[in-house]
């Protein structure tokens, strides 16, 4: 019985491992794909956005990169998005994180919100948590009133970004809504790809 038991555990964690590597593989085939549109280009930053505000909302430090980028091409203002209580990367993140969503109860800001007022074009992003958009970036869309300016979003995940942008339309109040961009978390190879992905898409905003 304990060795049928055993080794049911066993072909499960294959089976497992098995179907991580499949994912692994096909998101790195895609990215590839992707990124190999913008590795062998030139583009210059050309924004039309006007007085450029970035907002981000950051756990890892991959959103603060882009944010940064997008920050530099743009000659933006840029501010972080910050809670009272940190969240902390354990067993328990994701399954908090599950009851926030499901409950709408977000967790509480720190620090005043932008004067919106000042700006023509305000970026905003965050990452995905459970294919949604992290929930302190969802706690600022339910506090912001964006003044009727030019709102970009963005998105940064490991492979899909589920629900983000459907979600981020649906909290976002009294914005005009540009075009959006998702950028999967990538090697430093892909460093002046992305680079160009991010100018590229900065050019077509207006």
């Amino acid at each position: 019985m304990i060795k049928t038991i055993f080794l049911f555990v066993v072909i499960v964690a294959l089976l497992v491992l098995l179907g991580s590597g499949i994912h692994l593989y096909r998101v790195a085939q895609k990215n590839a794909y992707e990124m190999a549109k913008f590795e062998n280009i030139e583009i210059k930053a050309e924004p039309k956005t006007g007085k450029t505000l970035v907002v981000y909302y950051s756990l890892t430090g991959h959103t603060k990169e882009i944010a940064e980028k997008i920050a530099e091409y743009t000659k933006a203002d840029i501010f972080e998005i910050k809670t009272v209580e940190n969240f902390k990367a354990d067993v328990f993140f994701y399954v908090n994180i599950r009851k926030q969503l499901k409950s709408g109860k977000y967790p509480e800001l720190a620090g005043n919100m932008p004067d919106f007022a000042k700006y023509d074009t305000i970026f905003v992003g965050g990452p995905v948590w459970w294919y949604a958009p992290a929930t302190p970036l969802l706690a600022f869309l339910k506090k912001a009133d964006f003044k009727t300016k030019k709102v970009v979003p963005f998105s940064t995940q490991g492979s899909n970004y589920g629900s983000f942008f459907v979600d981020f339309k649906q909290m976002v109040y009294n914005a005009k809504l540009r075009p959006s961009e998702s950028f999967n978390n990538l090697p430093k190879k892909y460093d002046r790809a992305v680079n160009n992905k991010i100018i590229s898409w900065i050019n077509s905003i207006n």
